[in-house]
Formats: structure tokens, C-alpha cells, sequence
């Protein structure tokens, strides 16, 4: 029997997600940008299993790419690979009934994180935002992506929606797995075996970050500590940009004392524009402190990654009040100058598609367009604090 998802209440929830994660050396990644390289590298990840697969998913969606998912997650479970999918209550409402007798009946054990409630609304605020595959306890795959077209338009077209993935080997992918052991007995009641740490692979030295509401926010404080700590820059690319006052104050102090200060946030395209307009309701300071600010142009941003120096982290987690708020959110940090020197190419790249918010031309805004992003801004904040 399902638990009940108390996580505001709970204090066995909060010790449960409380946990504080070591730093690994010898553990080895590959960044996967766009789901053209990651969904072919994370489907013939599954068919190559052996033992198991355990799958951890916001956003999950009938489709054009769930069919092709669910046909290797059934091939798998008929040839005795045991397999846990773990969707959440909300983000997962669009998997059909159809799509999920279909895995019950080939021995895919399918759990529900926080299924909606009409009685008490409030528990519905609480989602689990997590994305990750892990394969034999031996690999993950780790980051923004949901289960859905908007993430995959083929090998030959760009999706409508720009994300990053990260491939994982080493000794990380035993916490990676212990974190979903946690979450899948607080769901189900089932105790999974114990998580063996896998052999080091390479050189890289890597630690899971995780936010578990406003009790445990291990992300923020992380990435907060890095930019204190930053002496050549800080990049940041997220879907949605309403980040909590301290970490606004970071990135102005940051760029006042020459660090290379850089946000890559959507510009037009984007899932939410009311989110959009709130986060440019902060773009004035940013700008008068030295941030550069280049909003993204062909589409929409879903990525969440952070560089600070030779620090990465790259996860589930949006820079935002609500994520940090309510969500289940798991980000891995990686200090290597190797993965860093790939996110730079790759942020650049972004960079060269998208348009730059200068300081000069946002003061020349048309009076109407500020009167506008003010009003839209300061609703959406106020909204987002209230809940």
C-alpha cells in the first residue's frame, strides 16, 4: 500500500530527505545535449540491461516517444530485468491508462508519487521533480528531460524543447541509487536491496545535491557557497528564473568584483510566459552590477545547468521559488575542468542564438512594456510567495 505524502509535516518525510551527500573521486560523465543524443543513448542503455532498471520521472507523457520507451521497458521485464517506474502524480496525469496497463501487465511495477487529492489541496503543492534512469546500479542518466515529445523530434529534427543530460559511471551512481531506494520505499512500503558502490572509471570528482522543500535546500545552498567562492565566472542556464534574494545578492556581489557573472534564461518560447515576465521583473539590478543576460531565441530552455569556475551542477532543479519551495529536485555536482571546458562550448554555443539584455537598451524600454513586466512581475512573485 502507498504511503501517505505528508512532506510539510512528516518529520520522518524530512529525515528521509535530509541526507547529506559525500563527495566521490573517480567517477567519469559524458554531457548529452538535446534528446536526439540522450533518448538513443538512455534506449540502448535499457535494452542492454541485465538485473534492473529504475526510472524516476516529473514529466511523463503518452506519445510518440513513451511508445518507443515502453516497448524497451517490456522487452526488459520479459527478459526477467526487474523494472521500477516511479512517476509523479501531476506531471505524470497525461500517461494514458492505456499506456500504463500495458506496463503493469508485463511485470513493470509502476508507483505514483503524491497522486492528486480534492479533499486537501495543499498536499497537491508537494511533486516530486526528479529525473533519473538508473541501469544494472552500474550508470545513470541524470537531468532536465521528461518523457515526452516536446524532448524528442527524432535523430534528424531539433526538439521543440533544448536540454541537457549527463551520463554517469563510479562510485556516484550508489548514492544515485540509494536516493531512489528512499523514494520508492516512502511510496510503495518496498525495501530495495541495499545499493553497491560501483568501480571507479575515471578521474572526476562528483556529489549528488538535493532540495526536498523549504526545510532541506541543499541546491541553493550549494550553488550559493560556489559563487561566493567563483573568481573567474558564473554561467547559469534555467527554464525559469526567480531565484530567493540571497542568491540574487551572490551574482550582483560576484560581478562587482570582476567575475564573469552570465545568466542564459528562455526569451520568447517558453511553457509559462507569466514566469517569464516575473523573472524579468529582476533584470535591472542584475544589470547594474555587471550580470550579462541573454535570453534564448529558437526555443525553449529547459535545461538547468550552473558553472561556477570548474564547478558544475546539472540537474532537475529551476532556480526558482516554487522548485525550491515544493519539489523533490536532485542535481549532480561535478568539479572537473573537462566537463566544465564542455558546458562552456556549449553555452556559448546558446549564447550565439540568443539575445542579449544590455543594460542600455532595457532602460530604453518602451513605457508601456515596463508598466507591463512590472504589473506581470509582481503578481506572479506575490503568487508564488503566498503558495
Amino acid at each position: 500500500m502507498a504511503r501517505p505524502v505528508l512532506p510539510l509535516v512528516r518529520s520522518e518525510w524530512v529525515r528521509l530527505n535530509r541526507h547529506q551527500w559525500s563527495w566521490h573521486e573517480g567517477n567519469c560523465s559524458e554531457l548529452l545535449v538535446d534528446g536526439a543524443r540522450y533518448f538513443p543513448a538512455m534506449l540502448g542503455a535499457i535494452g542492454s540491461a541485465r538485473r534492473e532498471l529504475l526510472l524516476e520521472f516529473y514529466y511523463v507523457r503518452s506519445g510518440a516517444l513513451m511508445d518507443r520507451l515502453i516497448e524497451a521497458l517490456v522487452a526488459a521485464s520479459e527478459r526477467e530485468v526487474r523494472v521500477c517506474l516511479l512517476i509523479d502524480g501531476f506531471g505524470g496525469r497525461e500517461l494514458a491508462s492505456a499506456d500504463r496497463q500495458r506496463l503493469i501487465r508485463a511485470g513493470v511495477q509502476l508507483a505514483v508519487y503524491n497522486p492528486i487529492r480534492l479533499r486537501n489541496v495543499s498536499l497537491n503543492l508537494a511533486r516530486d521533480h526528479r529525473k533519473l534512469l538508473l541501469v544494472d546500479g552500474e550508470e545513470v542518466f541524470t537531468g532536465g528531460t521528461g518523457l515526452t515529445d516536446e524532448f524528442y523530434s527524432g535523430a534528424t529534427h531539433q526538439p521543440p524543447w533544448h536540454e541537457l543530460m549527463l551520463r554517469l559511471r563510479g562510485p556516484v551512481v550508489g548514492d544515485w541509487r540509494t536516493l531512489f531506494a528512499r523514494q520508492w520505499w516512502w511510496v510503495t512500503g518496498e525495501q530495495l536491496a541495499a545499493a553497491k558502490m560501483p568501480p571507479p572509471c575515471g578521474h572526476q570528482r562528483m556529489k549528488i545535491a538535493t532540495t526536498a522543500g523549504p526545510l532541506h535546500q541543499g541546491i541553493k545552498v550549494s550553488f550559493r557557497r560556489q559563487i561566493n567562492r567563483a573568481e573567474q565566472r558564473v554561467w547559469m542556464v534555467t527554464a525559469y528564473f526567480l531565484p530567493s534574494w540571497s542568491v540574487r545578492r551572490a551574482l550582483r556581489r560576484a560581478a562587482r568584483r570582476g567575475v564573469d557573472v552570465r545568466l542564459l534564461l528562455p526569451g520568447p518560447y517558453t511553457d509559462h510566459p507569466w514566469l517569464y515576465h516575473a523573472a524579468r521583473r529582476y533584470y535591472h539590478q542584475l544589470l547594474l552590477a555587471g550580470v550579462r543576460i541573454f535570453e534564448y531565441q529558437p526555443r525553449f530552455v529547459h535545461a538547468k545547468v550552473s558553472l561556477c569556475d570548474d564547478w558544475v551542477s546539472l540537474g532537475s532543479c529551476n532556480m526558482d521559488h516554487w522548485n525550491l519551495r515544493w519539489n523533490l529536485e536532485a542535481n549532480q555536482e561535478v568539479q572537473d575542468a573537462d566537463l566544465a571546458a564542455k558546458v562552456v562550448q556549449t553555452f556559448v554555443a546558446d549564447q550565439a542564438d540568443s539575445q542579449e539584455i544590455t543594460l542600455a537598451g532595457w532602460q530604453q524600454r518602451p513605457r508601456g512594456h515596463r508598466i507591463f513586466s512590472f504589473v506581470v512581475g509582481y503578481v506572479s512573485a506575490l503568487l508564488l510567495r503566498l503558495f
